[in-house]
């Protein structure tokens, strides 16, 4: 197997294990009475996502690896499991707003929102470890217009209105 369909298949089962563990802590946290918000963009956050992951897979999968941008990946893997590792059973991939108070620790001492900080780095790197520079950019357009929407639709769901 080349070094590039290993980094895909990594990417792939990374993704799919997170909407497993994504899944059973919505689940839970639901039934423990939290509401979702802003369920309506979610299938295109969901599209955007997948197309992503298809994109590298179709122009990537014999593309060398770009050992530069591998390394930086794996330093952004680093921070994902921080992150993860900080929100515990409240991480999801989907808007859900419970009675306790927002998470205040490791990396969102330092910046709002770390997640989404996170996969915009990774929409990024990833396919530059492929070399798909064309990617980077056409992805990176589209989710800054999901994450405008989604970021606005979080804060107005999780932080008090003022006035």
């Amino acid at each position: 197997m080349t070094g590039a369909i290993l980094f895909l298949a990594f990417l792939i089962l990374q993704r799919l294990s997170e909407l497993v563990i994504a899944h059973r802590n919505t689940a839970r946290l639901m039934a423990e009475g939290a509401r979702e918000v802003g369920a309506g963009h979610y299938p295109v956050m969901v599209a955007l996502h997948a197309s992503w992951v298809v994109a590298l897979v179709i122009f990537g999968w014999d593309e060398p690896l770009r050992y530069g941008w591998l390394a930086a990946y794996v330093i952004l893997q680093v921070l994902r499991v921080w992150i993860l590792a900080t929100l515990g059973r409240r991480w999801t991939t989907r808007i859900i707003v419970t009675d306790t108070p927002l998470v205040a620790t490791g990396p969102f001492r330092y910046i709002p929102h770390p997640n989404y900080t996170l996969v915009v780095a990774e929409i990024i790197v990833a396919p530059m470890v492929l070399g798909l520079t064309w990617v980077a950019l056409v992805w990176t357009v589209l989710n800054a217009a999901m994450l405008y929407h989604r970021i606005r639709v979080e804060d107005a769901a999780i932080r008090p209105s003022r006035g």
